[in-house]
């Protein structure tokens, strides 16, 4: 065996038949020279994918630093940082890196060694290309438990056996006359080679015809030249299997191109869904905000109208958008945020970014536009009833104006003609006094009305200012009022000096009626308002207010003594004035001029008060009776809700502890609080006793209860609230269990990130802060500044953070904010245990993500870094190849082909990482 080939079990096999490789070296340079080609086409095609490629193959992997390059691309590994330095020990020590890479992958290395490679051995370095090349392009190829070359021999054995004149038997005569790769080709895409018209006579034109298509078609770089295999007696093996190789990846790819195409299918189909989603949100946001738009205009016209009538129908219109037009708008605003939060949280469920309404349709947005609505509509129904209140006013102080003057009209007149009479010069004394007495009430009479005149035209001028239409009616009505007012006053003062001239009649009749008037007046006040309070109803609801009428009444009683005492008196008077009468014979034709209070009527009111008191008795004490039983129903009621209170508090209590405890399994936890829900039902007959009870005070029309802070809506809250919280957290334990089967998780790692959580939740409110999170986040091991590595899929957990652990990064402000941005998209800045669970269990499992779809895309396109149409158009089905030919940009990368499309970014945007 060559000493440069490895010693791997897998290719000592298809080794042993070659002559030694040196040997052929020295025989036949030709060869050397077919395998620098081919070795560096075959590198060049991977290190491309890295943007970079070699010229030299003995030169340009000297320095390690291209060679470490290859066996990341090659492998989807990351290597040992290499070095920068250019001296001799630098470069050794990047090619040892290298060859202790293939080592570790099972590759034993014999006779070459780093300083052979830096040093630019030719056949050292091809050895180690070879060797690279089996164990990476042709040590994996198995068919029929045959492996490497035989695997790859009997595959293109079967491929070209339907073709004539192609006898594929080994890696190179076999392959002279071109025909063996113009067979592979066509087997696989016929529409590239017209086979029939191939000839086994002209090699040259069936290689040349071979490489070209498979360099411009099936993305399988050039590695042979058709005069080097036709001008060498034997190909060599080697170049031949290299370039071979690469034919079995291409075509091998197809179900990998299938796999891939359902697997975009899945991505756009939920993509599209999603769109559509967004799409109905849009609309429906955009009608609603149109709808606002045009009715708070209306809300805002402030046009008044002169008739009631008017504003009134105005206010039956606010009152039928408020009845018929805004209930459903209020509906679609509920509606539009529930087809929000479901968007967000479908979004949420297949990995893809927060959905962002157009500008101006955000639920906030809406939101705002809805608040400005109601403003509007609150300052509508103000300006309504002001303006209503404002012709309310109107046509109230011109009714009022017209009763007013009506009464002041009535009350003058004949006032004038009584003025002017001349009763006074025949009246005998009495006479005389009383119409003195008489003028001089209707003095006081008159200026009390002075009042009157003056509000009348107070009135007359604030409808003048208010605009009144039928100012000039009540301007004349108010002119001839105060004309004739002063024409009352003068004729006043005018009979006011004709009687004093007589004023010495009969003094002390005079003074006895007016004391009687004096008298009897407040006392008779005093008789209707004892009648008013004794008949007045009265509504109590504890037993101190009872009480407190109780001691009012015995204390009303105890003034009746002195009560009749008093009216003795005033009847004392009028007796008086009757004996005088009887004594002096005094020409009595009249009645007291002060007062129309009659002796008859102050007894007559006196006997009614004293049969109204007993009556005030017995009811007082039957509402004492009554107050008694209730405050009976007080004291059951509180008795029992003091207790059934507590009870709920304390459960509602324990219920939290259960929630974020972990006791066990989350199916132990789970039996535990169904069976903590069945003790809370069974506690049901409790709260129905207490209805009962709660259904005696209502009856007996009782509002309070000082014996207990409990009332029945609270019992009601709290046990509705301990109903729901009970099942609230089932289903947050079931959604748990849901989570930990759906994505993998074991018992041990639900109970770390419960354990997390709850030691950063430490006001117990069941959620995180950002800081809190954060902190949560660093507890739990996640180090992570720059995801860009992990994407690629090629590396485990461990090996990912023992990395980036080695390079130094940590937990980025940057990459938290892209953490908070999935567990917190709507900016709530507040994190919930199953948002923590559901980016903890995506960590933790393997979810599509932006790399996995490019990497497929990228499968469907032969690797290269753009995609076409056509091929979109083959692997996909028709709707979704349109999809994605509608949405992806050309591609402008220079190794580009008319109409290729960039198949990066449409993938990146798939997830939120650009804009699609």
């Amino acid at each position: 065996m060559d000493r440069y080939d490895s010693n791997h079990s897998q290719t000592e096999d298809y080794m042993q038949p070659e002559d030694d490789w040196d040997r052929d070296l020295l025989l036949d340079p030709a060869w050397e020279k077919q395998q620098r080609k081919t070795f560096t086409a075959w590198c060049n095609s991977h290190l491309r994918k890295a943007g970079t490629q070699i010229e030299s193959i003995e030169e340009d992997f000297r320095d390690g630093l291209k060679l470490m390059l290859l066996l990341e691309v090659i492998s989807g590994e990351r290597l040992a940082k290499p070095e920068r330095g250019k001296m001799r020990v630098h470069k050794i020590s990047n090619v040892n890196k290298a060859l202790d890479f293939i080592a570790s992958k099972g590759v034993k290395l014999v006779s070459i060694g780093a300083e052979e490679i830096v040093d630019g051995n030719a056949k050292m370095t091809l050895g180690m290309i070879w060797t690279i090349i089996l164990r990476f392009a042709i040590q994996d190829i198995s068919v029929e438990q045959t492996s490497a070359k035989e695997g790859l021999l009997l595959w293109c054995q079967r491929k070209t056996a339907p073709y004539k004149n192609v006898n594929i038997q080994n890696f190179h005569i076999s392959w002279k006359d071109g025909l063996g790769f113009c067979a592979l080709i066509h087997r696989h895409r016929p529409e590239l080679i017209d086979y029939a018209k191939l000839r086994k006579d002209d090699p040259f034109t069936n290689l040349n015809t071979a490489f070209d298509v498979a360099e411009k078609y099936l993305d399988i770089p050039k590695m042979l030249d058709a005069e080097d295999i036709v001008g060498t007696a034997r190909p060599d093996e080697k170049a031949i299997m290299t370039y071979v190789s690469s034919f079995y990846h291409a075509f091998s790819g197809a179900q990998k191109a299938e796999t891939a195409a359902n697997r975009i299918c899945k991505v756009l189909a939920v993509n599209q869904e999603n769109e559509q989603l967004m799409e109905d949100y849009e609309k429906l946001a955009t009608d609603l905000l149109e709808w606002i738009r045009r009715t708070i205009p209306w809300l805002e016209n402030r046009a008044p109208e002169n008739t009631m009538q008017a504003m009134q129908q105005k206010l039956e219109d606010f009152r039928d958008y408020r009845r018929l037009h805004k209930p459903p708008k209020v509906q679609e605003k509920c509606q539009l945020e529930i087809n929000f939060n479901t968007l967000q949280t479908k979004l949420r469920l297949s990995n893809r970014p927060a959905f962002m309404p157009s500008e101006g349709k955000m639920v906030s947005d809406i939101n705002n536009a809805w608040g400005s609505l109601e403003q509007a509509e609150k300052g509508y129904e103000e300006w309504l009833l002001n303006e209503i209140r404002r012709l309310e006013r109107l046509d109230h102080l011109a009714e009022k104006f017209r009763q007013k003057a009506a009464i002041h009209e009535a009350w003058t007149d004949g006032k004038e003609e009584m003025l002017m009479a001349k009763d006074f010069e025949t009246a005998v004394l009495s006479e005389i006094k009383a119409i003195l007495k008489k003028h001089e009430a209707f003095e006081s009479d008159l200026a009390a009305h002075q009042d009157r005149v003056e509000q009348i035209a107070a009135i007359a001028q604030e409808l003048n200012e208010l605009d009144y239409w039928d100012s000039p009616s009540v301007n004349q009505r108010c002119q001839k009022i105060c004309d004739q007012w002063d024409n009352l006053g003068a004729l006043t003062q005018k009979r006011r000096d004709a009687l004093e001239r007589t004023e010495k009649l009969l003094e002390t009749i005079d003074q006895l009626y007016l004391e009687y008037a004096k008298r009897a007046a407040p006392f008779n006040n005093w008789m209707e308002g004892a009648m008013e309070d004794l008949q007045d109803t009265f509504i109590v609801h504890t037993i101190e207010e009872i009480q407190g009428l109780i001691t009012a009444h015995e204390q009303f009683k105890a003034t009746l003594p002195e009560a009749d005492r008093e009216r003795q008196a005033i009847l004392g008077i009028h007796n008086e004035v009757s004996k005088i009468v009887q004594t002096y014979h005094v020409n009595m034709a009249g009645t007291n001029p002060y007062t129309v209070i009659a002796p008859q009527d102050i007894n007559s009111k006196w006997e009614k008060v004293r049969h109204l008191v007993p009556q005030r008795d017995h009811a007082l004490m039957e509402e004492n009776v009554r107050q008694q039983s209730n405050e009976r129903l007080r004291k059951q009621f509180a008795a029992q809700a003091n207790v059934v209170g507590p009870w709920i508090q304390t459960k509602m209590e324990e219920i939290g502890r259960i929630s974020i405890e972990m006791h066990g399994t989350l199916e132990d936890q789970l039996n535990h609080l169904r069976q903590y829900e069945k003790s809370i039902i069974n506690y049901k007959p409790k709260i129905d006793q207490l209805e009962g009870d709660h259904q005696l005070i209502q009856e007996a029309l009782i509002f309070d209860n000082k014996h207990t802070n409990y009332t029945m809506e609270h019992i009601r809250v709290g046990w509705e609230q301990l109903l729901t919280t009970i099942a609230r957290t089932i289903n947050e334990i079931e959604n748990q269990v849901l989570t930990r089967d759906a994505k993998g998780i074991s018992q041990e790692q639900m109970n770390e990130f419960r354990s997390s959580f709850n030691h950063f939740d430490r006001d117990h409110s069941g959620t995180l802060g950002a800081e809190e999170f954060k902190a949560c986040l660093i507890s739990l091991g996640y180090d992570i500044g720059n995801d860009a590595q992990k994407r690629t899929g090629m590396m485990d957990s461990d090996d990912f953070k023992a990395c980036l652990i080695s390079m130094g990064y940590n937990l980025s402000e940057a990459e938290f904010g892209r953490i908070m941005n999935i567990v917190d998209p709507n900016n709530m800045a507040v994190v919930t245990f199953q948002a923590f669970l559901d980016f903890m269990s995506r960590e933790a499992t393997d979810t599509d993500t932006a790399d996995q779809v490019m990497a497929s895309f990228k499968v469907l396109a032969g690797d290269k870094n753009y995609i076409t149409a056509e091929e979109l158009r083959r692997e996909l089905p028709p709707d979704q190849a349109e999809y994605c030919i509608a949405r992806m940009a050309p591609y402008t990368g220079p190794d580009g082909v008319p109409g290729s499309l960039d198949y990066m970014s449409f993938s990146t945007a798939l997830y939120g990482e650009s804009d699609l």
